[in-house]
């Protein structure tokens, strides 16, 4: 261990005046430590773990069998964590249950119409203006939503109140019940980004570009200047836009009366909402059209059939 000054050796060795030095540096001059460091330098007591030695006797709580147990495979070497000594494994004889959909699965938030009804008599929600998602989570009646929320109808005999629900899917029970009470339930499409972007009041709950008020016909989620295209065009003051469905899925989904879709107005009376089986109206419609076109051109016609008209994309 090499030898160690002492302080007061240290102190006179470098003790300089203020003349010879500059003033700024003279508390960096007049510091000093120990002539050896290196004997202190030691770990935090946090840091320091103690080996466990293995084999040591019965004093140690790890001696005779090292805490391996008895004879076998297990002591002498290493064994998958589902071996079962050789005979068939547990999942080949009883096989995989269950599957989780990872790649097109969407994850929804349920609220049943009891919470709600709580909620309004607590005073949390107020009935007289729309239920969207964004009052939903601003009242607490929901948390971290995912992929939307999705109205389910339990405790439908608790709700008293006329509702106007702004939601993404709702269940058969919960419409029937909140309009026997003159409520109405409108679904439309949510992204993630653009459920956070609401909740951030960033983007109006449920007015896009494909919301048209007079087709819903729904005097409680109108707004104010959302009534013409360049009104919407506008995002009628939020930072962003919320987005309309683009896939096949989620069109066919809001497009449907049954569901109470937003989009249900751009199906024709008698047509399916789906986009690829028709109704037998379609059908006899699609037909018809063929047969004049094929009486024009045996006429000298040029007129050519229209597959624009019923495409959404």
């Amino acid at each position: 261990m090499p030898p160690r000054l002492s302080l007061r050796s240290l102190t006179s060795a470098f003790t300089l005046t203020n003349r010879s030095v500059p003033t700024f540096l003279v508390p960096f001059v007049s510091q000093t430590r120990s002539a050896s460091i290196l004997s202190d330098l030691r770990d935090i007591p946090a840091s320091y773990n103690k080996k466990i030695r293995r084999g040591r006797g019965p004093s140690s709580n790890k001696g005779q069998k090292s805490g391996r147990g008895h004879k076998g495979q297990k002591q002498k070497g290493k064994a998958p964590a589902d071996f079962a000594g050789g005979q068939t494994p547990d999942h080949i004889v009883h096989g995989h249950f269950g599957f989780k959909n990872t790649v097109h699965g969407t994850e929804m938030s349920g609220i049943n119409l009891d919470t709600i009804q709580e909620w309004i008599n607590q005073g949390r929600l107020n009935p007289e203006q729309p239920i969207t998602l964004r009052e939903l989570c601003a009242s607490r009646a929901l948390h971290g939503i995912k992929d939307g929320v999705k109205l389910l109808g339990r405790g439908r005999e608790a709700l008293t109140t006329p509702i106007h629900l702004v939601v993404s899917r709702a269940s058969k029970s919960a419409i029937a019940a909140v309009e026997a009470l003159g409520g109405t339930v409108t679904t439309r499409f949510y992204t993630p980004l653009s459920i956070r972007r609401i909740k951030q009041q960033l983007m109006h709950p449920y007015v896009s570009l494909k919301w048209d008020q007079d087709a819903i016909g729904n005097a409680k989620l109108m707004v104010e200047g959302a009534s013409t295209e360049e009104g919407r065009v506008k995002t009628l003051g939020f930072q962003y836009r919320l987005p309309d469905p683009t896939g096949r899925k989620e069109l066919e989904y809001y497009r449907d009366k049954e569901n109470r879709g937003y989009l249900a107005h751009l199906v024709k009376e008698g047509h399916s909402p789906s986009l690829f089986y028709k109704s037998p109206l379609q059908i006899e419609e699609a037909r018809n059209a063929k047969a004049e076109l094929e009486k024009e051109a045996a006429e000298g016609g040029t007129r050519k059939l229209s597959t624009q008209q019923n495409r959404i994309w």
